[in-house]
């Protein structure tokens, strides 16, 4: 995904306590509709025209005036969760993860948030936070959660044909990973219809073509043969096998239905073109022309994540951890359809602080998904790209001014219908006067969790974001909350901060200072 980013000012301080609840939405299903004067007043981003280039461009300039840049933050969605579960397998085999393949936005998306779903196509929007015990009680925890509609059961989803890329390199040669990749697509066979289609493209130093686009019915044996033959080989030229499979998905692409290319690897690429945006590149027709889009599954404890982020955002999808048969069973049965449909392209969030009650605010990661403020209506502009089941939370620390009373922030979410590619956009707003209740032991457990896998994530990767409860704090936190949910991905949540503790210590203190945006 390539955005053009902004600089922001200010500098990063304390984060703790005190949060917002939502307190109104309203929204658009076209674009069409016009802010009103209080939401103007505000700093409230203005629903978006469709009805030209001038008139658009007048919206950005009123959007401008009334949050100034400082107090605008905007970022493509995403609903990645690789980062957190290559985490989880990096720990579990003694090792701290390296803070660069840490990404907070995709650790809290990891977990059930219990958000309201929309009825129809597109998003809800909730706002809400709490406060925490401290010194800094000025400081809250905001929560701006997304969510799309529920996935539709296996028997209600429209029809997929999926061409997997398999990596069959060398360094593929293991349980964990090519014998993990087989294991995964014999659960697909599986799970899929009698009217989906699979095609299956080996790579390693060239690609190849094992299986041509086949319907599930009446050829699950030659498929399951198919998968069977895969032998590790040579090099890994990822290059060579999306390219190929990009050909195949585009042979046997089926109107009406759901296509998809998935790359199946450990994204160690050493041979041909090794640079994301080369690659895909190769394929913007296909990508951009038949809309097929790109699911990165990773396997294997020397996993190129970063490599595998950059070829999903630049191709319109969206990536994933396996690291045992339990989570490919939970990425390609229990989540199948929220990975094979999209209800929305290109989306994009912004939220608007009011300067008059807010000092300062820090959205806790998205680095890599920022978009430039008055890009936020540009749909050129590239966006993220959800599925049904989905949802996306972003976390901000947000200061309030003191004495501060009345509206806090806006959130809108904006993206196009998959099909028509018509614009729409959905916003909720949050006032000071709902600040109530404290975060640890509150009554909302989804949000504590939301804090732990935030906070965790933080720490991992050294941010230094002083006051935040110590890793041990968090795995107790994190016990007692699997208790309370019944959750069995917050006790794995709990054994991984365990993990970590005994790995390392805190962070160091950061200066607090400056107001607008912090760093």
């Amino acid at each position: 995904m390539e955005h053009r980013t902004r600089k922001y000012r200010g500098a990063v301080g304390l984060l703790l306590a005190a949060g917002v609840l939502l307190t109104g939405c309203s929204g658009t299903d076209d674009g069409g509709g016009k802010a009103t004067s209080d939401e103007r007043r505000a700093g409230a981003p203005a629903p978006a025209y469709t009805g030209g280039a001038k008139e658009q461009e007048g919206e950005a300039d009123r959007l401008k005036e009334t949050a100034p840049p400082d107090y605008l933050s905007t970022f493509a969605l995403d609903v990645d969760t690789a980062s957190y579960g290559y985490a989880r397998r990096t720990l579990a085999d003694g090792r701290l993860p390296g803070p660069e393949t840490v990404r907070p936005e995709e650790f809290v998306n990891s977990f059930r948030q219990g958000y309201r779903r929309p009825e129809g196509n597109g998003f809800s929007v909730s706002v809400d936070g709490a406060r925490a015990a401290g010194e800094d009680g000025d400081w809250s925890l905001v929560r701006v959660g997304l969510a799309t509609k529920a996935a539709p059961s296996t028997d209600e989803r429209p029809p997929a044909a999926l061409t997997f890329v398999v990596d069959v390199s060398g360094s593929m040669n293991s349980p964990d990973r090519l014998g993990l990749v087989k294991t995964s697509l014999g659960i697909l066979t599986d799970e899929l219809r009698d009217d989906d289609s699979i095609s299956l493209v080996t790579f390693s130093d060239e690609a190849e073509t094992v299986l041509p686009m086949t319907r599930l019915g009446g050829h699950r044996s030659s498929i399951r043969d198919a998968v069977d033959s895969l032998e590790p080989a040579a090099s890994t030229n990822v290059g060579a096998g999306i390219e190929r499979g990009y050909e195949e998905a585009v042979e046997g692409r089926r109107k009406g239905v759901n296509n998809r290319v998935v790359l199946l690897s450990d994204a160690l690429a050493n041979t041909g073109d090794t640079e994301a945006d080369d690659i895909l590149e190769r394929i913007d027709s296909a990508r951009r022309e038949h809309g097929i889009t790109l699911f990165g599954v990773g396997v294997g404890s020397d996993y190129g994540d970063a490599f595998m982020e950059r070829l999903t955002n630049k191709g319109d999808g969206h990536t994933t951890y396996i690291a045992d048969e339990e989570q490919a069973r939970k990425v390609f049965v229990d989540q199948l359809p929220a990975h094979l449909e999209l209800t929305a392209r290109d989306a994009k969030a912004q939220v608007a602080f009011d300067r008059k009650t807010v000092e300062k605010f820090k959205l806790i990661g998205y680095e890599d998904r920022k978009v430039a403020d008055d890009d936020f209506r540009d749909d050129t502009v590239d966006g993220g790209e959800v599925g049904p089941g989905h949802t996306v939370t972003a976390l901000y620390a947000v200061r309030l001014r003191d004495g501060a009373s009345g509206h806090v922030a806006t959130a809108t979410v904006r993206w196009l219908d998959p099909k028509t590619r018509k614009p729409h956009e959905e916003t909720g707003s949050v006032a000071t006067g709902a600040i109530t209740g404290k975060l640890w032991g509150g009554r909302s457990t989804r949000l504590q969790v939301t804090a732990v896998a935030a906070y965790f994530a933080e720490n991992l990767r050294g941010a230094g974001l002083p006051g935040t409860p110590g890793l041990g704090e968090l795995a107790d936190r994190a016990e007692k909350l699997a208790t309370t949910t019944e959750d069995a991905s917050v006790t794995k949540l709990a054994d991984a901060i365990t993990r970590a503790d005994r790995l390392k210590g805190g962070g160091d203190a950061v200066e607090d200072r400056g107001e607008g945006e912090m760093d």
